[in-house]
C-alpha cells in the first residue's frame, strides 16, 4: 500500500467522547476534513458545541486567532452511522471503548467499508495492534495512534505499529501527525501499555498506596508530585533527570528504595471501595476528591489554562525534550 502524506485529505473519527471530540478538531484544525461518528446521538449533536468552547479557551490564551475558529468548525461533519462518516476516508481513527472485542469487531467492519488505500488507526491505550489486526486481510495498514487528554493540547502522540504494519504506514502516519502539530513518538516494540501508561501506572500505584497508608493526604500528595517531579518533567524528561542527578546516586537510591516500595498487583481498598460504590472521579462528581458543577468546570478551565501555558512554552522552546523521538 502506497499512502503519502499528500494523500491524506480527508480523516474519518469515531468516537466522539471524552478524547474523540478533541482528536477530531485538532485534525480539523490543521486543514483536513473531518467525518464524524459516535453512536450516542447526544456526542454527535454536541460535537461543534464543545470543539467551540475547547478553541475560545485557546483563544483567550493566545494560541489561536480568533477569525480560524469558525473555518475549524466548518471541517467537521457529523453523520449518523460509521459507513456514512468513513466513506472516500483517506485516514479513521477509533477512539471506542477500550475493549478488544468491540476493536477486532469494528476493524473487520472497517476493511469493509474502506477503500483499499485507507490508513485503519487505534486510540487504544492499552491493546497491541497486531491483536486487533489479527484476523484482518490487510494489517499492513493497521497502525495504533495513541493521544493523551485533553487530546487537543497534549504535545505527544504514541505510534505503534503492529507486526506486519508496513513502514509506509508508519511513516505516514507519523508525519501526519506533525502536520497536525503533534509530537509523534515511535514506540518500537509492541509492550502492553506501550510507554506513557506504563510509567504513569507504576506512579500510580505508589502514590495510591501512600494514600491508602496514609503517608500524607491526597491534596499533599498531588501538590508534592505535581510541584516536585512534575515540575522537572515539564522541561525534561525522566532519563535525563537520572543523568542531571547522577547515575551513581540513582543507582544507589534505586537499591535501597524499590525494595521498600509496593510492588503489588491488587486494587487498594481505599479506591476499590469508591469505584465499588460508582464514585469514578469527575465524571461522578466523587472520586478521591469531591467536587460539584461549579467546583469541577472551574477546575477543568484551570488546568487547560495551565496545560495551554505549558504548551506555549514547549512551542517556544529548543530543547530536546520537544524533539520527535522517532
Amino acid at each position: 500500500m502506497k499512502k503519502g502524506i499528500q494523500k491524506i485529505e480527508t480523516v474519518s473519527i469515531l468516537g466522539l467522547g471524552t478524547m474523540g471530540h478533541g482528536i477530531a478538531q485538532v485534525f480539523a484544525a490543521g486543514g483536513y476534513r473531518v467525518r464524524a461518528f459516535d453512536e450516542v446521538p447526544a456526542a454527535r449533536e454536541s460535537l461543534h458545541a464543545r470543539c467551540q468552547e475547547n478553541l475560545n479557551t485557546m483563544v483567550t490564551a493566545r494560541m489561536l486567532k480568533r477569525s480560524s475558529v469558525a473555518t475549524t468548525l466548518s471541517r467537521m461533519e457529523v453523520f449518523d452511522s460509521i459507513e456514512e462518516a468513513v466513506d472516500g476516508s483517506d485516514f479513521v481513527l477509533e477512539v471506542v471503548k477500550e475493549d478488544l472485542a468491540i476493536k477486532k469487531k469494528l476493524f473487520s467492519f472497517l476493511e469493509k467499508c474502506v477503500s483499499p488505500s485507507a490508513i485503519l488507526a487505534s486510540n487504544t491505550s492499552t491493546f497491541p495492534m497486531t491483536k486487533i489486526a489479527a484476523r484482518l486481510a490487510h494489517p499492513q495498514r493497521c497502525v495504533n495512534m495513541h493521544w493523551f487528554n485533553p487530546s487537543h493540547i497534549v504535545p505527544v502522540v504514541e505510534i505503534i505499529p503492529g507486526e506486519k504494519t508496513s513502514p509506509e504506514t508508519l511513516a505516514t502516519t507519523i508525519d501526519l501527525a506533525r502536520r497536525i502539530g503533534k509530537t509523534p513518538v515511535h514506540v518500537q516494540k509492541e509492550v502492553p501499555g506501550f510507554i506513557v501508561n506504563r510509567v504513569q501506572a507504576a506512579m500510580i500505584r505508589e502514590v495510591w498506596d501512600l494514600w491508602q497508608r496514609g503517608v500524607a493526604s491526597a491534596e499533599d500528595i498531588d501538590l508534592a508530585v505535581s510541584g516536585a517531579m512534575g515540575f522537572r518533567l515539564s522541561a525534561i524528561g525522566p532519563l535525563q533527570v537520572c543523568d542531571f542527578g547522577g547515575l551513581d546516586v540513582w543507582s544507589k537510591l534505586f537499591k535501597e528504595l524499590t525494595p521498600r516500595m509496593t510492588s503489588g498487583v491488587r486494587v487498594p481498598s481505599k479506591i476499590q471501595s469508591l469505584v465499588d460504590d460508582g464514585h469514578f472521579g469527575t465524571k461522578t462528581q466523587k472520586g478521591i476528591f469531591d467536587y460539584t458543577q461549579e467546583s469541577l468546570e472551574q477546575k477543568r478551565n484551570e488546568r487547560d489554562r495551565h496545560f495551554l501555558e505549558l504548551a506555549k512554552l514547549k512551542q517556544n522552546s529548543k530543547s530536546p525534550a520537544m524533539g520527535c523521538l522517532v
